[in-house]
């Protein structure tokens, strides 16, 4: 009896001390405010900028240990967007991004350090021409909340990283087209909501 009793006071323990909802959060790219950005030093005279236009992922969001978040971003190269045409098609050709051969680069997260109450370094793999790198994504967490305008859940993080080109076999140019390419990354990610046949919007 007292053995019974005893389970009986562990389960409803565990079931207290359960979130109301899932810690863990999939949130799928919001891509009308999401932006990865570059800059690279060209001749010394600018640090021109560039843009990639078409791109897909999602990131897991762990509320109660951040540590545990992720992230997958794959990214078409065709999508380079310089504001010339000439110089979006160079940056397609075998020079640089080498798109009929290489049409996609992918980060996939590994690891993730928190630094900070709002920010936290982001480590992955990032995978440009064939060639798989460690980088790690400077992150700072902007906010979480109810969209003003209308009911989806919104999370927004800025990003930012520095890569050597030439590391991943992109050396058209040097050294007077910039080795370091300074990336800065803008977040909003919409949170997916389970249906009402998901068992687990039962906690919701």
């Amino acid at each position: 009896m007292k053995n019974i009793l005893r389970t009986a006071l562990f389960t409803s323990c565990l079931f207290a001390v359960q979130p109301a909802h899932a810690e863990v959060e999939k949130y799928t790219f919001d891509k009308a405010h999401t932006q990865i950005i570059f800059f690279v030093n060209h001749l010394g005279f600018s640090n021109s900028e560039g843009e990639f236009l078409d791109f897909d992922g999602h990131y897991l969001f762990d509320r109660a240990d951040p540590a545990k978040s992720s992230v997958e971003v794959t990214i078409k190269t065709a999508g380079i967007d310089m504001d010339d045409q000439p110089w979006d098609d160079h940056m397609k050709n075998e020079d640089f991004f080498n798109v009929e051969k290489f049409p996609t680069m992918t980060f996939k997260s590994t690891a993730i350090e928190v630094t900070g109450e709002n920010t936290a370094n982001i480590t992955g793999d990032l995978t440009i021409l064939g060639v798989t790198k460690p980088v790690t994504l400077a992150t700072t967490h902007n906010k979480s909340g109810k969209h003003p305008f209308g009911d989806k859940y919104v999370s927004g993080f800025s990003a930012t990283a520095k890569v050597k080109r030439s590391e991943f076999g992109m050396n058209y140019g040097l050294p007077m087209i910039g080795d370091e390419v300074d990336i800065r990354i803008e977040v909003e990610g919409v949170r997916e909501e389970p249906t009402a046949s998901d068992p687990a919007s039962e906690n919701k």
